[in-house]
């Protein structure tokens, strides 16, 4: 039984702050990716999407270490340049389950268009979350001064408020989809660095 219900961001801000929850139980980059839903449906989706941001949250702090070893740097620039092609591929798959869920709605015919895609969009409020996660912790970390303990509150305000506008931008923009006020259409990303056949420096290599 899906756990999607008519407020879809309040199940995946759900999802997401157990997948983040999960992760920092053991805490490590290395550690194995495991779901508590089943492999292809749109929760497993939504929880893997946040655990790939998770993973790439604290690898993007480790490579930012000023005294790490330029050859350890380079291996992760590159476990990162992967990790953004697989969230890049997982947001498409979940525009995939939208594509599939409003394929029989018509459209009004002065429907309009969204600047985004709602994959990306839920995408934002899964990094979201990881912010409000981090930005909590910094806010309750001992030994840090009263001025920068005010700050860090300051900002982790906005982004609670900045959570709810997502939330129910991504809800409305469901049900425009839904009620044909609005008409999805999704453009791929078409990463040319990532293609051999497109980056001129990795083509000129094959011949």
């Amino acid at each position: 039984m899906t756990v999607l219900k008519d407020a879809f961001s309040a199940n995946a801000l759900q999802i997401f702050n157990s997948a983040i929850t999960e992760y920092h139980i053991i805490d490590d980059v290395d550690q194995p990716y495991a779901s508590p839903f089943p492999q292809g449906g749109i929760e497993e989706m939504l929880y893997r999407k946040c655990w790939i941001d998770t993973v790439q949250w604290h690898l993007e702090d480790i490579i930012r270490d000023p005294g790490i070893d330029p050859s350890d740097a380079l291996s992760l620039k590159r476990r990162i340049d992967k990790s953004n092609q697989d969230r890049t591929d997982l947001v498409e798959q979940i525009d995939t389950y939208f594509l599939d869920k409003y394929k029989d709605v018509t459209p009004e015919k002065d429907a309009r268009l969204n600047t985004e895609s709602p994959a990306w969009a839920i995408d934002r409020l899964s990094i979201l979350r990881l912010k409000i996660y981090h930005m909590t912790d910094e806010a309750n970390r001992e030994g840090i001064t009263p001025e920068k303990r005010t700050k860090v509150r300051a900002k982790l305000s906005v982004l609670l408020e900045q959570n709810e506008d997502l939330s129910r931008a991504i809800d409305e923009l469901l049900e425009d989809y839904a009620t044909g006020h609005k008409v999805m259409k999704v453009y791929r990303q078409m990463k040319m660095y990532n293609d051999p056949s497109l980056n001129p420096v990795l083509y000129a290599k094959r011949k």
